[in-house]
């Protein structure tokens, strides 16, 4: 079967195809936004099938929840927003509440630019999949996504100064795996 896409169409027209469920609304949106949302999965996950795992996931949420978008707004941002908290609820799943104690916070300095620009985004991806969920979990939340320590200790249950030290701890082993390229 062909699908004729009328390119007159509305974005708000487009959203209530996706709200009736409409396959090739849905097909759409999906394999619009999929490239770009795939590397946001794989800096959460363990390995690449838990990342399709939760890319899917997020997905289904969005089509569930499609008629909460407000159209005119960032459709891409919406949808990344849902991803990452996609990503968030599975740690929450995986991991039970834990807090780490700041005692054991260690002073780091900066990287060289020299050794990142050795190394490439793969390389860089896989030392994250390497330190614990709680610390990339952490350190994604606020290098990447850009969240703050109150906001993280609030979406995982953990305190500011937990979250603070997630991260220090975070880079410190990041630092340890990069400098051996």
């Amino acid at each position: 079967m062909t699908v004729v896409l009328d390119f007159d169409m509305s974005e708000s027209e487009f959203i209530e195809a996706c709200i009736r469920n409409e396959s090739w609304a849905q097909q759409k949106l999906y394999e619009e936004h999929y490239a770009s949302l795939l590397p946001v999965c794989l800096r959460y996950a363990d390995d690449e099938n838990e990342a399709l795992d939760i890319l899917h996931d997020g997905f289904i949420k969005v089509f569930r929840n499609i008629s909460k978008y407000k159209v005119g707004t960032s459709m891409r941002a919406w949808i990344k927003r849902v991803i990452v908290n996609t990503a968030i609820d599975l740690y929450r799943k995986k991991t039970r509440r834990r807090t780490e104690d700041i005692d054991g916070v260690y002073n780091v300095c900066d990287l060289s630019p020299d050794v990142v620009s050795k190394i490439s985004a793969d390389e860089i991806v896989n030392a994250l999949r390497t330190i614990s969920p709680a610390y990339r979990t952490v350190f994604n939340m606020y290098v990447i996504e850009g969240f703050s320590h109150r906001e993280i200790g609030q979406e995982l249950g953990i305190t500011e100064s937990t979250s603070r030290s997630n991260l220090v701890k975070a880079r410190h082993k990041l630092r340890e795996i990069i400098a051996k390229f």
